[in-house]
């Protein structure tokens, strides 16, 4: 076998191990999947067992992956959780964090470099909330409303920070490129949201259990066409995996109860069975371990990196929790908002591929951003005192009686 036939087969593996290690730990303790993606994706790289190395085709199916995963974020956005106080104060805590870790950027680094440390540290991982929230079933909640907006607040912004800001264009262009995007992709929502329903959900329904998978083979098609749209404009492409996962969304708003979760079902499966794993598993593989433990200042820097996370993006984030919410609520907002990782990847890539940001500041601000992934969902489950148990084939969460006052 060659490289790739083993890294195929290892990766795999990985794969399957991270759930059953979920699983086996729940009875004591919450751990997000993505954890174990990660940490096993590290153990398995070339930077411990060296089993598996980096290589074009996995780097191709990881791209897919962060898409997927962007995509899944777009289609579980709610426009009511955007509306009213919710998203204005979520969008105004974004503008916090932005001034702030900018700020702190050109302190550090001066010049583009200082950009994409701002941005870093001024994104929130929705797309690795939504299953977390789903799972402790959290996500209909007030206070899941508003971690979904903060959310989505903190990845949309990031990701037009990165078209205006990191594109090689003047700022002028840029903003009049992003217009253009983001026209087209609110006509395509205009449609999607007018467009006769009944005749696109009898084909879904006729092809849900036929080789035909309607449904699938649009939601590809949809992705497919807003990415494309989203490199031939020289925006970001996760923006167009966003757009299209809301477009999607409104797409299927009024299926049956049934239908939705049967649709929801695949895709999901396609998404977390396969493509999302992918991308978390590489991203450990891919992590410059070597780097940090070369450098023990570098290695203190990912805990200081990751306090930064805390108060640049964590504590403005408590400005969404719902009207009286608990402390332990706004705390855990907190720790929520600071939760991130797929945004600090994406935008230090950019900086190390266009040599503006020194590969050990990504490693860096990457260490910050899975260490937030590991640490931050857990003390979410801490501060508003649930704890997590094993039922069936799912992770359930049961309240523990705590007492507390707004």
């Amino acid at each position: 076998m060659n490289g790739l036939d083993i890294a195929a087969v290892v990766i795999a593996l990985v794969a399957v191990a991270a759930p059953l290690l979920v699983r086996g730990l729940s009875r004591w303790v919450a751990v997000p999947i993505v954890v174990f993606e990660l940490l096993l994706g590290i153990l398995v790289g070339p930077q411990v067992l060296g089993w598996v190395d980096e290589s074009a085709f996995i780097d191709f199916l990881s791209e897919f992956g962060l898409v997927a995963l962007f995509f899944i974020a777009g289609s579980e956005i709610e426009a009511s959780a955007l509306r009213g106080r919710g998203g204005r104060v979520a969008w105004l805590g974004w503008a916090i964090s932005i001034g702030v870790g900018v700020g702190i950027g050109f302190v550090l680094s001066p010049g583009e470099a200082g950009v994409i440390v701002g941005i870093a540290l001024a994104s929130t991982a929705l797309g690795a909330l939504v299953p977390i929230l789903r799972d402790s079933g959290d996500l209909r909640t007030p206070f899941g409303r508003s971690v979904m907006a903060v959310g989505t607040v903190g990845e949309f912004g990031p990701l037009i920070a990165i078209t205006l800001f990191l594109g090689g264009r003047d700022i002028g262009t840029a903003t009049v490129v992003l217009l253009i995007f983001l026209v087209v992709a609110a006509g395509a929502m205009a449609l999607a949201y007018r467009m006769p329903q009944g005749p696109l959900y009898t084909v879904v329904t006729a092809t849900l259990h036929t080789s035909g998978q309607f449904a699938i083979r649009v939601m590809f098609l949809i992705i497919a066409a807003l990415v494309v749209l989203s490199v031939i404009l020289g925006v970001d492409v996760l923006l167009g995996a966003f757009a299209a996962g809301v477009i999607w969304r409104l797409l299927m708003r009024g299926a049956g109860e049934k239908q939705r979760k049967d649709v929801e079902t695949k895709v999901e499966a396609v998404a977390f069975g396969f493509l999302i794993p992918v991308f978390f598993i590489d991203t450990g593989i891919e992590f410059d371990l070597a780097s940090l433990i070369a450098e023990p200042l570098l290695l203190l820097a990912v805990p200081v990196a990751l306090v930064g996370l805390l108060i640049v993006r964590g504590v403005p984030s408590m400005l969404a929790a719902p009207p009286g919410s608990s402390a332990r609520d706004r705390v855990a907002t907190m720790f929520m908002g600071a939760t991130a990782l797929p945004i600090i990847v994406a935008v230090t890539t950019i900086g190390v591929d266009e040599r503006v940001l020194e590969g050990s500041t990504a490693a860096v601000l990457v260490g910050a951003g899975m260490l937030s992934v590991l640490l931050f969902p857990l003390l979410t489950a801490i501060a508003r005192g649930k704890r997590a148990t094993s039922a069936g084939d799912s992770l359930e969460w049961d309240s523990a009686p705590m007492s507390d006052t707004a």
